[in-house]
């Protein structure tokens, strides 16, 4: 299930953030794509909060991984470097492990990540405006239906 949609405002981005939030369990992957800065470290700050997570969440460009805790872990990672790496660093703990995987870049790790999961692709309209189309595969297809139908009304 694919959902395109348009955030017209910092306000807006978050309040997508925690909604989505409402579906997180143990396990769950999300994969945020989209240009240089076209608000994926963004979207992670916003659903770290809903999540209760009180520490300053930033991009984990140079260090691959951050870790936040707060009940459900946060496992938040910028695959950004890896593109021309490969798969020499061993994330299948935080992507398969017991917290939320949020994974920028994900397409440049895609060999690794699993075959249902969630995906949020953000384009930048403008200086506030984005563009994101949401994609989720077998279980996560139902949480994209379930927000498209919240939003279209």
């Amino acid at each position: 299930m694919k959902w395109l949609t348009k955030v017209h405002d910092l306000s807006e981005m978050d309040q997508l953030a925690k909604s989505l939030s409402g579906y997180l369990k143990p396990g769950f992957v999300l994969g945020l794509g989209g240009d240089l800065g076209s608000g994926k470290t963004t979207f992670t700050q916003f659903l770290a909060k809903h999540m209760g997570i009180r520490e300053t969440v930033n991009s984990p460009t140079f260090t691959l991984l951050k870790i936040y805790r707060n009940g459900l872990p946060l496992y938040h990672m910028d695959v950004y470097r890896l593109e021309s790496i490969g798969y020499d660093y061993e994330l299948d703990d935080f992507i398969y492990g017991n917290g939320v995987a949020v994974i920028e870049w994900y397409p440049y790790i895609g060999q690794m990540l699993p075959q249902e999961m969630l995906t949020l692709n953000i384009r930048a309209i403008d200086e506030k405006a984005r563009e994101i189309t949401m994609e989720g595969s077998g279980a996560y297809a139902r949480i994209v239906e379930d927000l498209a139908d919240r939003y279209s009304h």
